[in-house]
């Protein structure tokens, strides 16, 4: 549970940076307080640092590699600008691409199934089909593109 929670975390993050242009720390800090007073899990009830380290490295890590990782992702959108998704399609496809190619603790299966869970929770009817389209698509040839880089 603690992975999933850092990533809807990181996920709402991301958004955040993008939407009101804050700093990573403001949008991690808002994020979690609301969490907290949501009391949305025990974990971030008790304010648990290393829930906020991954959140803070999924987050900085989606940042760090957004030029590369959106240049990738144009190729599998079909038919689709990155600038023309929802913002929550977006950044979803950006956090799952990132831990795909840059993170090995956790199998590449896993990630789109938590995308597409992201997806059907925070975004429209039709963005779990689309979330797992593309990074289905993009899983078939992932042994190849991590080589390229």
């Amino acid at each position: 549970m603690r992975r999933r929670l850092a990533r809807e975390l990181a996920l709402q993050s991301l958004y955040q940076v993008e939407m009101n242009t804050v700093s990573v720390i403001e949008a991690i800090t808002h994020v979690v307080e609301e969490a907290q007073n949501d009391d949305e899990s025990e974990l971030i009830k008790t304010k648990d640092t290393i829930a906020e380290e991954e959140i803070k490295e999924l987050v900085d890590g989606t940042l760090a590699h957004k030029e590369s990782i959106d240049e990738l992702l144009k190729d599998y959108l079909k038919g689709w600008k990155m600038d023309r998704l929802s913002r929550v399609d977006r950044e979803i496809l950006r956090l799952a691409s990132y831990e795909m190619l840059y993170r090995d603790d956790v199998p590449p299966k896993v990630v789109v199934n938590e995308a597409i869970e992201l997806s059907k929770h925070f975004g429209t009817e039709e963005s779990g089909k689309f979330v797992n389209g593309v990074l289905g698509k993009m899983i078939k040839e992932l042994d190849e593109i991590k080589s390229k880089r």
